[in-house]
C-alpha cells in the first residue's frame, strides 16, 4: 500500500487550539488537529480548507507549513505523512449540531495551551509547535488509538 499524505490545520483562535476527535468511537480520548488525506489533483492547502470545513463548519485561510509528522501501524498496513499548516479563522463558529459527512469527526473543541499536557493527543510535537513560531518534524511513530 502506498504512503498516504494528509494535511492538518494548526488553528489558534482566541489563544486556543482547535482539536477534533481522531476516531469515530465515542469512547476514544484521542484528539488531533482537523484535516485529512490529500486528493489527487487538489493542492494540500485547498484540500485542508475543504476538510476543515467538512469536519467543523469553519472557513479558514491556510498559511505556511509548521510541522511534518509520520506515523504507521503495521497491523493496519498504514504509513501516513502529515503536513501541518498554520491557519487562521476566516468565518464560522463551532456548532454542536454540525455533521461531518464522513461521520468520523463527532467532537470539536478549542483547547488552551495550559490544557494540552493533560489530554491524549497526537502527534506529540503539536503541543510545542502550536503556540510557538517553531517548525518541527515528528519521526515515524506507532499510531495509537
Amino acid at each position: 500500500m502506498p504512503i498516504r499524505v494528509a494535511a492538518r490545520a494548526v488553528l489558534i483562535h482566541d489563544a486556543r487550539l482547535l482539536l477534533v476527535n481522531a476516531w469515530p468511537d465515542p469512547n476514544s480520548t484521542l484528539w488531533c488537529a482537523p484535516g485529512g488525506g490529500a486528493n489527487m489533483h487538489e493542492s494540500l492547502a485547498d484540500g485542508l480548507a475543504r476538510e476543515v470545513h467538512e469536519e467543523t463548519g469553519l472557513h479558514i485561510n491556510v498559511g505556511a507549513p509548521c510541522l511534518i509528522n509520520e506515523f504507521h501501524s503495521s497491523q493496519r498496513n498504514l504509513h501516513q505523512v502529515e503536513v501541518f499548516f498554520r491557519c487562521t479563522l476566516l468565518s464560522g463558529a463551532l456548532d454542536p449540531n454540525w455533521r461531518d459527512p464522513e461521520g468520523i469527526v463527532t467532537r470539536r473543541r478549542w483547547f488552551s495551551e495550559a490544557e494540552l499536557p493533560d489530554i491524549h493527543m497526537k502527534p506529540d510535537k503539536l503541543r510545542k509547535i502550536a503556540f510557538s513560531d517553531g517548525i518541527g518534524y515528528d519521526r515515524l511513530e506507532q499510531i495509537v488509538e
